[in-house]
């Protein structure tokens, strides 16, 4: 099961080296918060502190009511809980280091299965497009051809 796993996490790493990912109405990385593309967290960075807005398929802010999110970091054998706090646009959650991954569980209801969203925080730039990796909006190498 660790060899299945380790061979995961390197394929996924090495497939998403060069990012090119989507980024939302405000500049930040989109994160899925559905099965059906229905939901959506836009990450940004404002000093020390992550905010992820809730979006719509429309790319609209949500109304936060129920909305839940829990958000984890660090080694996998160890993994640390970050404080998340709600506001009017979505969640605030303290930056994690460099390089770290940041994996967050949303819930749109208390009732609902939490969806997983994933992210790399890469902060290495980008000699394409001047973006740090997290916010990359290249096409990956694959693309390109």
């Amino acid at each position: 099961m660790k060899t299945k796993l380790l061979l995961f996490c390197l394929i996924t790493t090495l497939s998403f080296a060069h990012e090119g990912v989507e980024l939302g109405p405000n500049g930040g990385r989109i994160l899925e918060f559905s099965k059906d593309e229905t939901m959506h967290g836009e990450v940004i960075v404002k000093g020390d502190l992550f905010h992820i807005a809730v979006l719509d398929k429309n790319m609209k802010p949500v109304t936060m009511n129920e909305q839940t999110l829990t958000a984890v970091t660090g080694d996998r054998a160890a993994p640390q809980k970050l404080t998340v706090e709600k506001d009017a646009k979505g969640f605030v959650i303290p930056v994690v280091k460099a390089g770290e991954w940041l994996i967050l569980q949303f819930k749109k209801t208390p009732e609902t299965k939490a969806i997983t969203a994933r992210l790399e925080y890469n902060t290495a730039i980008c000699e394409e497009c001047s973006n740090a990796e997290w916010l990359c909006k290249c096409k990956p190498e694959a693309e390109k051809k």
